[in-house]
């Protein structure tokens, strides 16, 4: 056969299948075997073929991966391992090979692959090691689990892998393909086991050791770059796919040291020694920095750099100025114009900047205008410079450009990992570290320390900023508890810098920073991730404990990034508006900027975004003027319109004015007419929470608002449809806040209820009956219901008879959706309707709705059942207010089969899980409450009754959820209201009485307690209390829980203890005022035991009544007093019938506590 191919087949699979056919050709025939050096010869030959074809340009279609395999492994049955240079060239082709068509290797071929490398590693010679190795990289690659077997000859403790990456291995090029295998193996597999605990910490440790190591003079720069690289990607894996939780402390500080080592590797203009491991403290750790020349220059100039780095061109192309990392290296072209260039912009160009200093402005929000001699200014400084201008050779440069190119690599990848670990410590442990990643304020004469925030000002890489920017939002989520202990808001005058004043100090300087990275930043992906970031601190940071100040800052330099030319940029700008509006509503800073009138802060700030700052204009000129609907109606208090209220207005119902940019294109809208759809939709998610935080600044515009809900109702985008209906229910919920019993809002300053009316008309003539039966759209219809039951009941009563019967109509059938969402909201809507009062009385529609809850109560899903009790509780309370209001005529009408039903279907519930037994109980008691004596004598009704007391009494006693034991104990206290029941006699009694004695004196949660003594003095006859022995329990378990009543392990309880004292003590007073001469020596005897304590806390329970009828309303006598005076009458009638000394000592003790009160009122007076 000839040793040199004709011409190729055009098909890849053909051309592999002639190369197998060749291989197979090459085999030795038995008996006819030909000479081993002409052989030798024809597969070097073939071999360097098939390379040189691998790395050609990429296929249409390669060829089929078992071909692939085919091929290797023949190759390998041909190649002899004491044939090293075939060996060498078989291994280049697997690696090639593999990574060119992203081959999965399937497990026998695998096996035999795989030992041929372990083979080859063992016995072959050093030099072919780095081959041998690439080659068992792209092996393993992905196929982890598949390689069990090979792990203690790779991984074992003298495994080949952990041999050659071992840190006193010379060759760094045979270390960094060992690490590069290392961490292959450590890449998981979704559904496959991962590496076992032993070779997890083998991995681990080897990637800690040569994250540790330092470059030596003789390691090249670039292989230096990839072996850091390749460990980085190894701990990201075992981070990421082994779901490795970081716990030991050393373990920990280790690894942050190693990250916060490489986030910085290479970056201009900074050296940093870093401490073999850190530690958690509170407070700035050691940093020792080695100061470089230009250092000084650099904070200005290296971020002014950045500020024009793509100012010339609206547009480019990604991946331009390095921005992606090896992917860029084919255009050799731009890396070395940006490499000679970037050094000579950051020292010269910056001097011919209008905006020199960014710190300066960013400090006072005040910048340059945006005029065409400064956009020139911004093209000419970013010119790109010939290669003859620069100062560098252009191999020189090119290299150098590489070089950097591969360190921001580095920087990447120990930030990528470093999201991983924040996903793997837990937040409180975190935190410790705060101080070693976030930036603190410099103290006076001390250099700044390095943070995350030196990366994202300073750092000449865009992706390597955004990376940065992303750890830095990941470590701000969730972080409200740790930043809830700042505060500055007073001058701190002390020794020492408490460490609440530390992190208010770190809060602002995150604030300077952020808004300096986002003056300077160009792009726009960067610039997307620097707003994200301030959205994340902004919805953290606790602006009610510092000085007033940041969010005007933040809020004025947001607002030209409104009108930028990426869609991105916009929408992420929204959502930070978003955040300031809804972070700890209202706050008093926000309110004013709000008031602000719509021109403030967009002529004078940002020469930063000229893109589209004159849109700005056209889309306030755009909107009706002062005096015009849409935005000025009738009783508008302020002089101009809410900045934000209208920006946002515009661009959800406006026209587009132009094409924003390229990415634009990422959104298609349904009608190219409108704005992308994400700034629609964030614009409608703003006007949500403005709505919700400030409804006092919004219900100027009410209606108008209404009317943006309609026709975003009316649209065809369900996205679109379904904000709209979120918009109207927190306008709806913002009326009812309003008109809520215990509303701060006078009745002159809320929406008029003709208003409101009128409102829900136009609403429900609209489209919300028809987004209410939008089936496909299960979410759509679900917010609609939601909006549907946040309509005021004073409106609803006013709304035309067809309207509140369309209403009713739509919940009652929605009820019957087959989709839980929709049927949860539904019974929720009901459960919302059946308290109004107009519809409340209508004994059908209670019925209606009962029927409706009970069948939701049933439902399959325990979101639906949640809702269903939720509802039924409500529908209980209805009836036993009109049992209150109309009496004997709504009870004479309502079904007993229907009261019977709601008894069975609540019983049952209440054993149900503890979100749906919660408000199961509630409507126990309330239906127990309503039972009239016929019911009660009903053989019928007989079992349902005692079965519900029973599950009422096991709630109380049960280690359930405190919100079910805290409603059992409530609905006892109803059951107790109802004469008709037989209390005091029925068995069931004794029971009831025991579980809520034992709750008052132990139960942890002291809301429980305070239920349970209410419950204890609702029955309003001594006979009720059941035998001598029954009450005197009652007695007894009320005065210890008087005197346990301080004690408890959880110091938020603590603040309940007055309120719980006060219950003890109001029962114990209605006790005495009830108690028979039998009762008297028992309670006489705990007197004697507890006397002075007793007395105290009665004495503090008078002194709190007095106060708080001084605060509200002045009687005669305070009600507490009346109550002891009726209680010492009763009991001296009561003891004249006893004889001997103790008739009259109970009587006695309680006057001398009167007296005591009286003479300490009169001298508190004096």
């Amino acid at each position: 056969m000839a040793a040199v191919a004709g011409p190729e087949e055009p098909e890849p699979g053909g051309s592999f299948r002639r190369y197998l056919a060749r291989l197979g050709a090459l085999r030795p025939q038995p008996g006819a075997e030909r000479p081993d050096g002409g052989r030798r010869t024809e597969l070097h030959l073939l071999f360097d073929q098939l390379i040189s074809e691998s790395c050609g340009p990429a296929p249409a279609a390669g060829p089929s991966h078992q071909d692939v395999c085919a091929l290797l492994v023949q190759a390998c049955q041909l190649v002899h391992l004491d044939q090293e240079h075939l060996v060498s060239k078989v291994c280049q082709l697997i690696h090639h090979l593999l990574n060119r068509f992203q081959v999965m290797v399937d497990e026998q071929n695998l096996n035999f692959l795989l030992f041929y490398c372990i083979s080859a590693l063992k016995q072959c010679s050093s030099w072919t090691h780095v081959e041998i190795l690439q080659a068992l990289a792209a092996l393993v690659y992905n196929n982890g689990p598949k390689c069990q077997k090979y792990l203690p000859d790779l991984l074992g403790k003298s495994g080949l892998l952990v041999q050659f990456s071992d840190s006193a291995q010379p060759d760094v090029e045979l270390r960094r393909a060992a690490v590069r295998s290392m961490a292959n193996l450590c890449l998981s597999v979704p559904g496959q086991p991962y590496l076992d605990e032993s070779y997890r910490s083998v991995c681990f440790q080897t990637f800690l050791s040569v994250l540790q190591s330092s470059k030596t003079s003789d390691v090249d720069d670039i292989a230096f770059c990839m072996l850091l690289q390749n460990a980085l990607k190894g701990i990201q894996s075992l981070l990421n796919g082994g779901k490795m939780k970081l716990m030991q402390t050393d373990q920990i500080g280790s690894l942050l040291a190693v990250l916060k080592k490489c986030m910085f590797h290479g970056l201009p203009g900074l050296s940093i020694e870093m401490p073999a491991a850190l530690y958690p403290a509170p407070l700035p750790q050691y940093d020792k920095r080695s100061p470089v020349k230009r250092e000084q220059s650099e904070p200005a100039a290296v971020k002014q750099a950045g500020n024009r780095r793509k100012k010339s061109k609206g547009k480019q192309k990604k991946g331009e100025f390095g921005e992606e990392g090896r992917e860029d290296l084919g255009d050799a072209g731009n890396e070395s114009v940006l490499g000679a260039d970037m050094l000579k912009l950051r020292l010269g160009d910056v001097q011919n900047s209008p905006c020199s200093d960014p710190r300066s402005h960013a400090s006072e929000v005040a910048y340059v205008p945006a005029g065409k001699d400064h956009l020139s200014s911004h093209c000419t400084g970013w010119k790109r410079v010939s290669s003859s201008e620069s100062e560098y050779s252009d191999a020189e440069g090119g290299m150098q450009s590489k070089t950097r190119s591969y360190q921001a690599n580095v920087r990447q990848g120990a930030l990528a990992c470093f999201l991983s670990a924040i996903k793997s410590i837990e937040k409180r442990v975190l935190y410790g570290y705060w101080s070693a990643f976030v930036p603190d304020a410099p103290g006076i004469g001390s250099p700044q320390s390095v943070s995350l925030m030196t990366i994202a000002l300073k750092d000449p890489s865009p992706k390597t900023r955004a990376c940065a920017l992303q750890v830095l939002s990941a470590i701000l989520e969730g972080s409200k508890q740790f930043l809830s202990v700042a505060e500055d808001a007073n001058d701190h005058k002390r020794a020492f810098t408490p460490f609440s004043v530390t992190i208010a100090s770190s809060i602002r300087e995150l604030h300077r920073c952020l808004l300096l990275a986002l003056v300077a930043e160009s792009s726009s992906q960067t610039l997307t991730q620097i707003v994200k970031c301030l959205a994340n601190l902004v919805s953290n940071a606790p602006y009610s404990r510092l000085k007033p100040g940041l969010l005007t800052r933040v809020w004025n330099q947001i607002k030209p990034y409104i009108c930028h030319k990426d869609v991105n940029v916009r929408v992420s700008s929204l959502t930070l508006l978003g955040a300031i509006v809804s972070v700890q509503a209202p706050l008093p800073e926000v309110q004013l900027l709000l008031q602000q009138p719509s021109s403030s802060g967009l002529n004078n700030s940002g020469s930063v975004t000229p893109h589209r700052l004159n849109s700005s204009e056209q889309w306030r000129k755009a909107l009706p003027s002062e005096g015009e609907p849409p935005d000025s109606p009738a009783g508008c208090t302020s002089s101009e319109p809410c900045w934000l209220l209208r920006l946002c207005v515009s661009i959800i119902v406006l026209p587009r004015e132009d094409s924003c940019s390229d990415s634009d294109a990422n959104f298609p809208s349904l009608s190219s007419v409108y704005e992308p759809c994400p700034l629609r939709l964030e614009s409608l998610q703003v006007l949500a929470l403005l709505v919700k935080g400030y409804f006092s600044m919004a219900q100027s515009y009410f209606i108008e608002l209404g009317e943006v809900a309609c026709r975003c109702m009316e649209e065809m985008d369900p996205s679109i449809q379904l904000h709209g209906a979120k918009l109207l229910e927190e306008l709806g919920t913002g009326v009812l806040q309003q008109y809520k019993p215990d509303s701060a809002v006078a009745p002159d300053q809320r929406v008029p209820v003709s208003v409101v009316v009128t409102f829900w008309t136009m609403m429900l003539n609209g489209p919300l009956p028809g987004t209410l039966q939008n089936s496909p759209h299960a979410t759509l219809q679900t917010s609609a219901c939601d909006a549907l039951s946040s309509i005021l009941p004073e409106a609803f009563s006013s709304l035309q008879n067809d309207q509140q019967i369309l209403c009713v109509t739509l919940l009652l059938g929605l009820n019957h959706s087959e989709n839980p969402l929709v049927k949860a909201a539904a019974v929720r809507a009901l459960g919302v309707y059946i308290l109004f009062s107009c519809l409340r009385q209508d004994v059908m529609f209670v019925a209606d709705t009962a029927n409706a809850i009970l069948n939701s109560l049933h439902d399959k899903s325990p979101n639906v059942r949640a809702k269903a009790a939720w509802s039924l509780g409500n529908l209980t309370d209805t009836l036993i207010i009109n049992k209150e209001t109309m009496g004997q005529s709504f009870q004479e009408e309502f079904s007993d089969l229907l009261l019977l039903k709601m008894l069975r279907s609540a019983t049952e519930a209440s054993r149900d899980r503890d979100k749906v037994k919660s408000n199961a109980v509630r409507a126990l008691g309330n239906v127990l409450h309503f039972l009239q004596p016929y019911h009660i004598a009903n053989p019928r009704f007989r079992e349902a009754i005692e079965e519900s007391l029973q599950a009422l009494i096991s709630a109380v006693e049960s280690e359930a959820t405190m919100k079910v034991r805290w409603n059992a104990c409530y609905a006892l206290g109803n059951v107790f209201k109802n004469p008709a029941l037989p209390l005091g006699e029925a068995p069931w009694t004794t029971q009831a009485y025991s579980a809520l004695s034992s709750v008052v004196k132990s139960c942890k949660n002291f809301k429980v307690r305070i239920k349970s003594a209410m419950a204890l003095s609702i029955p309003s006859k001594r006979e009720c209390y059941g035998s001598t022995q029954q009450f005197c329990q009652i007695w007894s378990a009320l005065v210890v829980a008087l005197q346990k009543s301080e004690d408890t392990e959880d110091f938020l309880e603590f603040k309940y203890s007055a309120s719980l004292r006060t219950q003890i003590c109001q029962a114990l007073l209605h006790l005495l005022g009830l108690a028979k001469s039998t009762d008297l020596p028992v309670i006489w005897e705990t007197i004697a035991a507890n006397g002075d304590a007793i007395k105290a806390y009665v004495l503090q329970y008078l002194k709190s009544g007095v106060e708080e009828n001084e605060a509200g309303t002045h009687g005669d006598l305070c009600e507490r007093e009346r109550v002891l005076k009726r209680a010492i009458e009763h009991l001296s009638g009561t003891e004249k019938q006893l004889e001997g000394k103790a008739r009259v000592r109970v009587s006695v003790y309680l006057e001398d506590v009167l007296t005591n009160h009286a003479n300490a009122a009169e001298l508190a007076e004096a």
